[in-house]
């Protein structure tokens, strides 16, 4: 492991670049950047070959790069204008720690699935070619790499504040296309489901089986509102009339004695016909 003493970020900024030439910790390189040109402050990124055991087809192995320390203001874009110096840039991730989930771009503009991270993060930075990492990784700058520039500036302060502010209040026009885009895909999608079941529940497979569906052959009838509200109906009148007749407790005692003498009834009629048969031998239980 190589190490060499920390450069005081008080010197000027070129011979505070010419320290950070040499300097590494770990096998990290540091790399030296500042917000914009009139900063005089200085930020390093550290960074080195993602390398590590498992396979994630977010972070390619032998393509990318793994950076630490990298300030919350510093954008995709920022990290993307950097790199690319060195080779083709394939896409750029931020993770709030290293070893993090890496989300996905969000589709939508107006219901995004992933938080912005507000704090220092990580990043990985995945190159098109392996030359590329190579280059990275003994990157060298002869003055601090500006984030924020003229032509393509990072929004920070009050003017990012508005922007957040305009951003959740969305154009009714926008957002109304928006829902319609995703529903027409959402009815594609169901559509394509269903025609798979159906085409699943008809054909047999290899052994001659037919999968069961609810889309086969003899489908159930469909559940519409008007066929609930038909079934809400008659249970309503059911459980209506069970309340009404037995709505007192003697009339529940009445009817379950009622039933008993039914059933005494019954016995002894059985008892009366099992006798005539005996009388006239007819009676053969076994």
């Amino acid at each position: 492991m190589k190490k060499t003493a920390a450069p005081n970020v008080s010197e000027e900024p070129n011979s505070f670049v010419q320290v950070c030439q040499g300097f590494s910790v770990s096998g990290f390189t540091a790399v030296p950047v500042k917000f914009s040109s009139g900063c005089q402050a200085c930020q390093l990124l550290y960074l080195k070959p993602h390398q590590v055991r498992g396979t994630d087809d977010n972070k390619p192995a032998g393509r990318t790069l793994f950076v630490l320390n990298v300030p919350p203001y510093c954008t995709k874009d920022c990290l993307h204008r950097l790199f690319s110096r060195c080779g083709m840039v394939e896409a750029v991730h931020f993770c709030e720690r290293p070893g993090g989930q890496v989300y996905a771009d969000d589709p939508s503009t107006f219901f995004p699935t992933s938080q912005e991270i507000r704090t220092f993060k990580v990043a990985y930075v995945v190159f098109e070619k392996p030359a590329g990492l190579k280059k990275a990784a003994g990157l060298k700058l002869s003055e601090p790499f500006v984030l924020s520039t003229r032509d393509q500036p990072v929004v920070t302060g009050m003017k990012k504040w508005c922007q957040k502010y305009t951003q959740d209040r969305p154009d009714v026009t926008e957002l109304q296309s928006e829902l319609d885009s995703y529903m027409a895909d959402y009815d594609k999608r169901k559509q394509e489901e269903l025609e798979r079941e159906k085409s699943r529940g008809e054909e047999p497979d290899e052994e001659g089986w037919i999968t069961v569906t609810r889309h086969g052959r003899t489908p159930g009838a469909p559940r519409t509102e008007a066929m609930e509200k038909k079934a809400l109906k008659r249970e309503k009148k059911k459980r209506s009339r069970r309340e009404l007749m037995n709505f007192y407790t003697f009339q529940i005692r009445e009817s379950k004695r009622e039933h008993i003498a039914q059933l005494r009834r019954k016995f002894e009629e059985d008892k009366d016909k099992i006798a005539t048969m005996k009388a006239n031998r007819r009676f053969r239980p076994y």
